[in-house]
């Protein structure tokens, strides 16, 4: 059984280079979401991350068993605003916005998806009432890896708006994406990587 694994598919998306900005085009694909707000530290958070999972499991479970099909859990994702985006650049994180998620198989159904949804129901409770598969674009994106702990992101991200994006023509189009590709848990910080994407397009 052959079995799916997005990094790999899509190694440019998911594996930047850490040496220098690269200008990508994202397709539209199929993530379940989770939307909430405040510091990614607090119980809100780590309970939208743990019903994210919760659901990607049992699809996969499902679609092994009853479609033949098989696939490697995607990274966690991460799409980060503020209303007022000082309040983002200042690292006043209870009034962050986010928008958590991970990738599925394009041939992912609605019925697999409520199923997977059903049993992670039984563990955690009443679902989320943000929780939800849909299809997500972004389009031209400028990213980067970042190798190090979250807390140093910040000189990378600066130059990636204010050096790269404008100089090469560029203005913001999206929110600020994430992808997390190591287990903070199990990694040390100083070796965790952390794709950045900002959604971009022509003056």
């Amino acid at each position: 059984m052959e079995k799916i694994d997005i990094k790999k598919q899509l190694k440019e998306l998911y594996q930047p280079t850490h040496k220098d900005f690269s200008i990508v085009d994202v397709p539209n694909m199929k993530f379940v979401m989770v939307d909430g707000m405040g510091d990614p530290g607090h119980e809100i958070y780590m309970n939208a991350v743990k019903w994210l999972y919760s659901t990607i499991y049992p699809i996969k479970c499902l679609a092994k068993k009853k479609m033949g099909k098989d696939f490697v859990a995607a990274p966690l994702e991460g799409l980060w605003w503020a209303d007022n985006m000082d309040d983002f650049v200042n690292d006043i994180r209870d009034k962050w916005k986010w928008r958590m998620m991970i990738v599925l198989p394009e041939w992912t159904s609605d019925e697999l998806f409520e199923e997977g949804v059903a049993k992670a129901e039984k563990k955690l409770g009443t679902r989320p009432d943000s929780l939800r598969m849909e299809m997500f674009e972004e389009g031209t994106s400028v990213q980067i890896m970042h190798i190090g702990p979250y807390s140093e992101e910040g000189p990378v991200i600066e130059r990636m708006h204010k050096e790269f994006i404008p100089a090469n023509g560029f203005v913001e189009n999206g929110h600020h994406h994430e992808i997390y590709l190591n287990d903070p848990r199990r990694v040390a910080p100083e070796k965790l990587k952390t794709a950045l994407r900002q959604p971009v397009r022509k003056r």
